[in-house]
C-alpha cells in the first residue's frame, strides 16, 4: 500500500468534498496525508479519526502574487521530501498548479482534480480578470504535463482545458461524477407546506447571489407567504457581495442565515434549492438538495446544467437572468406538486449518479490505488 498527499486551498472543504475518500483509502490500507492552509484542532481531530495526518501549509488563496505563489510551491517541496508520498493528488487552481511543480522537482507522481475554474474563467470582465486567466492557463499548461492525470467534473472544463491548450495530452484527461454525496449523512426530509427558497454559496457574484437576492425582494412583493433563505458568509473574491447589497435584500424580505457548519437543517426546511451560477465544477450543494429530495433551480452553465435533468428533477434558466429565475420560482410557488415530484425524481438522481462511494470507486481505479 502506498502514501498518499491530499492538497487542497481550504480548511473545511478538505472533509466537506473528500472525507469519504479519506476514509476508503484509509481502509485500502493506503497513509493518508493532508495539506490546506488553515486546520484547527477540529480539523486535525475529525482527520485523525478517519486515519489521517495533517499538514498545515499557508497560501494566499485570493490574488496572484508570484512570489507567494512560488513560496507556496516550495512549501509544498519541503513537506513531499519530509513525508515521501507515493502520490500528490490535488483540486483546486493553486494547489494544481504549484502542487504540480512542487511533485515534479520532489519525483513524485501527481494527479490534479480541476473542480471548478474560478473568477478568472468568467466570462466578461476587465482588464485584471483577462491578465489573471491568461496567467491561470500559461500555469496550468506547464503544470499538467508534468501531472500523471487531470480529472474533471465536467466535460465544459475538460474541452476548454484541451481547446486553450492547458491540457495538450488528451490520453491524461479522466472524468468523474463530481465529488458525491452522502446518501446516508443528507436524509429525505419531508417537504413544507409552503414555498421556501433556500441558496448557499460563498457571497460572490458570479455564483448568481446577486441574481438570486433580487428575485426575492421582487417575488416577495407578490407572494408574501413565501421564504427565501440564504446560506454563505462573505469572501476575499473580487466579485464579492457587499454588505449593503445584502442589507438590501434583507430588508426586502431576504433571510440571511450566515456561515452554516451543517446545512441540514436549512435543506429540511426549504422546498426549492437555487443555484443561479455562472460556472461550476460540479456543485456539490446541488447534489446534497437532491439527496434531500429538494427540486432544483439551475442555470444552463458549465457543471450546473450537468446536475439537472430539466423537466424532470428541476427547471434549467439562462445564467445572469433575473427574470428566468423569478419566471422558475414563481412557477415553483404556483404548483405545490411540481415541487414535490421534481424532489423525488432529485434523490433518485442522486441515488443512481452521484452516491459518494460509487464516485469514489471510480476516482480511486483513475488514481491506480484500488
Amino acid at each position: 500500500m502506498g502514501r498518499v498527499l491530499l492538497i487542497g486551498n481550504y480548511g473545511p472543504s478538505i472533509l466537506d468534498f473528500y472525507g469519504a475518500l479519506i476514509q476508503r483509502l484509509g481502509d485500502l490500507g493506503h497513509d493518508v496525508h493532508c495539506s490546506t492552509p488553515e486546520g484547527g484542532v477540529d480539523l486535525q481531530t475529525a482527520l485523525a479519526e478517519r486515519g489521517a495526518a495533517f499538514h498545515q501549509v499557508a497560501l494566499t488563496r485570493a490574488g496572484m502574487n508570484p512570489l507567494a505563489d512560488r513560496a507556496y510551491g516550495k512549501r509544498l517541496e519541503r513537506l513531499m521530501r519530509d513525508i515521501a508520498p507515493d502520490l500528490v493528488l490535488t483540486y483546486t487552481a493553486k494547489p494544481n498548479i504549484w502542487g504540480a511543480f512542487a511533485a515534479h522537482r520532489a519525483g513524485v507522481r501527481s494527479i490534479a482534480m480541476v473542480n471548478g475554474l474560478g473568477y478568472a474563467f468568467m466570462s466578461g470582465g476587465g482588464l485584471k480578470q483577462r491578465l489573471a486567466r491568461i496567467a491561470a492557463q500559461r500555469l496550468y499548461a506547464r503544470a499538467t504535463r508534468l501531472n500523471q492525470r487531470v480529472i474533471f467534473l465536467n466535460p465544459d472544463d475538460r474541452d476548454l482545458f484541451l481547446s486553450t491548450g492547458m491540457v495538450s495530452d488528451p490520453g491524461k484527461l479522466r472524468m468523474i461524477q463530481g465529488n458525491g454525496v452522502d446518501m446516508a449523512h443528507y436524509v429525505r426530509a419531508p417537504l413544507p407546506d409552503t414555498p421556501v427558497f433556500l441558496m448557499i454559496s460563498r457571497l460572490v457574484g458570479d455564483k448568481g447571489v446577486r441574481e438570486y437576492g433580487q428575485a426575492s425582494v421582487a417575488i416577495k412583493t407578490r407572494h408574501k407567504e413565501a421564504e427565501f433563505l440564504l446560506v454563505g458568509d462573505f469572501d476575499a473574491n473580487p466579485d464579492c457581495i457587499s454588505r449593503d447589497e445584502l442589507e438590501g435584500w434583507i430588508s426586502g424580505g431576504l433571510t440571511h442565515l450566515g456561515q452554516l457548519d451543517d446545512i441540514r437543517p436549512a435543506m429540511a426546511r426549504a422546498s426549492v434549492y437555487c443555484l443561479p451560477s455562472y460556472r461550476e465544477g460540479l456543485p456539490r450543494s446541488s447534489l446534497e438538495a437532491m439527496a434531500m429530495g429538494r427540486m432544483l433551480i439551475t442555470t444552463d452553465a458549465p457543471g450546473c446544467r450537468e446536475t439537472v435533468a430539466p423537466g424532470e428533477t428541476g427547471l434549467m434558466i439562462p445564467p445572469r437572468n433575473t427574470d428566468a429565475l423569478i419566471a422558475a420560482m414563481e412557477q415553483a410557488i404556483a404548483d405545490p406538486g411540481l415541487r414535490s415530484r421534481m424532489g423525488e425524481s432529485g434523490y433518485k438522481r442522486a441515488s443512481a449518479l452521484y452516491d459518494v462511494h460509487k464516485v469514489n470507486e471510480t476516482l480511486i481505479a483513475h488514481l491506480e490505488l484500488e
